[in-house]
């Protein structure tokens, strides 16, 4: 009796600590972004309100790997212009692999007004 209640207990524990594991990996690997469009971060694309490029590489790289178990490890994301503040709008941003190969990374803009633009990457 008291054995098949430690099991219960440990399988219940370990049950618990992966669904946690599970939801941080989630939380932590989004790759959807809502950003300001402020004097600092605002550039001009054919003449449209953009995100600037250097913002869209920095905050790509950062959350492209932000895990070990989760995404290439990635760097020198650049981006070559800015990110339209338009629905729809998108861009190919490119980086290095640890292994010295180089990853393309899709960037488009999901939601988009005069104040924010909110936007996602794939991996």
């Amino acid at each position: 009796m008291q054995r098949s209640k430690f099991l219960v207990g440990v399988v219940g524990g370990a049950t618990a600590v992966v669904a946690l594991g599970g939801l941080g990996t989630y939380l932590l690997a989004g790759t959807e972004s809502t950003s300001r469009l402020d004097d600092y971060s605002t550039t001009s694309v054919d003449g449209h309100k953009a995100l600037a490029a250097n913002i869209v590489a920095g905050r790509t790289e950062s959350k492209y790997h932000p895990l070990p178990w989760v995404g290439d490890k990635v760097s020198g994301i650049t981006c070559p212009t800015g990110l339209k503040a338009v629905t729809g709008a998108s861009i190919t941003c490119t980086g290095k692999k640890g292994d010295g190969g180089s990853v393309r990374i899709p960037v488009r803009v999901t939601k988009a007004d005069a104040e924010s633009v909110t936007w996602k990457f794939e991996r």
